[in-house]
């Protein structure tokens, strides 16, 4: 897990008061999360329940985007186990996929009715710009924890900018950018902090 998640919170910090919490929160988490759910967990962790710093969430979501899985539901499971341990990551886990599960199935055949029509998918189209705009934005939020990295603003930035034009432009697969750049960057940031 998380290097952080040895670390015990300030007593002052809110938590999840219960399993029950982390199910009813993580499902409630799950159901905004159309067209992207980065932007929805961003605000639901650390801006309103603050469970999460922004620096941890940071740190957090890096972590998730690594391992092997969805990297929402990787999140879900490090911050339940966080709080309540194995009891706690399934609560979180189980929030995140049992009534959205449902949902999705309804709407499957709902589309699977409603797949030929045009609106349908001028609808569908358009729900990928406002995705796009979720992920941006909070991209964009999350600047200011880059610039208590250990690297430095401008060499966070140079990496952002470098592991974007890989993926973008070069077409370069995620796996070998991760594999890659983010190696390079842990071993960086390694070295820097014991150093």
């Amino acid at each position: 897990m998380h290097p952080a998640s040895s670390i015990a919170a300030p007593s002052e910090r809110p938590q999840p008061r219960s399993v029950r919490d982390l199910f009813f929160s993580f499902t409630w988490l799950a159901l905004q999360g159309f067209g992207g759910v980065l932007a929805i967990v961003q605000r639901e962790m650390v801006e309103k329940k603050r469970w999460l710093t922004a620096d941890e969430f940071l740190e957090d979501w890096a972590v998730a985007q690594v391992l092997p899985g969805p990297n929402v539901i990787n999140l879900a499971l490090m911050i339940g186990d966080r709080h309540f341990g194995l009891r706690g990551a399934i609560a979180a886990v189980a929030g995140m996929l049992t009534v959205p599960l449902g949902v999705i199935l309804v709407l499957a055949l709902l589309y699977a009715h409603f797949a030929g029509n045009p609106q349908v998918a001028g609808a569908l189209r358009g729900m990928g710009a406002v995705a796009g705009g979720l992920i941006a934005a909070t991209g964009i939020k999350l600047i200011p924890a880059l610039r208590r990295h250990p690297l430095g603003f401008g060499v966070c930035l140079g990496i952002v900018a470098l592991v974007f034009s890989a993926i973008a432009f070069a077409r370069i697969p995620l796996g070998w950018v991760l594999l890659v750049v983010g190696g390079v960057a842990c071993v960086w940031t390694w070295k820097r902090i014991r150093a």
